[in-house]
Parts: structure tokens; sequence; C-alpha cells
């Protein structure tokens, strides 16, 4: 998504719905500078769901792939828009993969490529722990995580969800605490597991 600097500096000037407007009239410069403007956004809220750089990348591709065929219509905010393609790609990625066996070739490669295996199986686990936890959630309480630690304002997370705006805080705080119980119990469980290995290796 090659954009040229004068372009790219015009651009910074014009809203989306402007860039928009000039996509759905074939301006294919609208579309890359739309690409370079969202695309980190994009991708950190993939990343949050699928954890792995490689299927990250994919899901964002696929989203701007959409938004330049299909841009959203013109009373859409497009951030929101966009997050919400991107979290339905990645979930259907992540429904056609075999995830165990993923895992385990991610924790591989992880110990491989680290000075000290240790701390890379200990990041491979802490990433399982919370994808874990996520996904005990209810679908809705982990779009709300993942949005809003991907940075985007109350106002976006509500038009990503469809919700009213005045109450994505208080969704947002009991999905925290939903979040905090089930971490606590992928941990506890974690722990019972190992004791339980050590028990049957002695």
């Amino acid at each position: 998504m090659a954009v040229r600097a004068g372009d790219r500096h015009m651009a910074e000037h014009e809203s989306d719905q402007t860039l928009l407007e000039r996509l759905r009239r074939g301006d294919e410069s609208a579309f890359d500078n739309l690409f370079v403007r969202h695309y980190a956004v994009v991708y950190r809220v993939v990343y949050g769901l699928t954890g792995t750089r490689e299927a990250a990348e994919d899901a964002a591709q696929e989203t701007f792939l959409a938004l330049y065929r299909r841009p959203p219509a013109p009373d859409q905010p497009l951030r929101p828009w966009l997050c919400r393609v991107a979290l339905n790609t990645a979930r259907n990625a992540l429904r056609a993969e075999r995830r165990d066996t993923l895992r385990v070739e991610r924790a591989a490669l992880d110990v491989v490529a680290a000075g000290e295996p240790s701390e890379a199986v200990e990041r491979a686990e802490e990433r399982d722990r919370v994808r874990a936890a996520l996904a005990t959630l209810p679908q809705r309480q982990a779009r709300l995580l993942l949005l809003r630690h991907a940075g985007l304002s109350y106002a976006e997370v509500a038009a990503a969800l469809d919700l009213a705006p005045g109450s994505v805080g208080t969704l947002l705080a009991r999905a925290e605490r939903a979040f905090a119980e089930a971490y606590a119990r992928c941990i506890s469980t974690g722990a019972a597991d190992r004791s339980v290995g050590k028990q049957v290796q002695s």
C-alpha cells in the first residue's frame, strides 16, 4: 500500500467520510490513505483475538479488502465498522483452524527463537491464559474488552457493538470483573494441573 508523502500530507486533513466518498468514486489513493490511517488499530483488535502475528495480519488484510470492495454506508463511522468486520473475520478464521495444534507449534517456536526457553514458555502460557479467559466470557463482553484495549473510545465501542453510548462504561466494568474472575480460574486450574503432573511423575 504505497502512499506518496504529498498525498499522505493532504489526506491528513481529510475526514474519513471525505476519503470514503473518494473511494466510492474509484479513487484508489483514498483507500491507501484509509489503510495507513486505520491499519494499526484493526491489527491490534484482531491480534488480541487470534494471538498470532500471521493470523492477525491475514484478518486485517481481509478487513481492508472488504472495505475496498464494499465501503460502509455514508452514515456509518468507519473505525467501528472496520473493527466489527475485523472481529467477525478473525472469529471465522479461528473456527476453521485447529487451535490446540497451533498453540503447541507457537510455544515450540517461541522456545527456539528466545534466548531463555523458560521465559518463552511463560509468555506462551500467559497468552494462552488470556485467550482462554476471554473464550469463557459472553461474546459481547470479550469484544468490549478487545475493542477498548485496542484504543477505541466509548463512543466508537458503542457504534461497533450497537450499544447505547451511555451503557458502555457499566458494561465494560462488568466485563473487566468477569475477565479477572475467569483469568484467576485459569491460573488456579493451571496450578492444579501442574500439581497433578508432579504427583504422577513422583
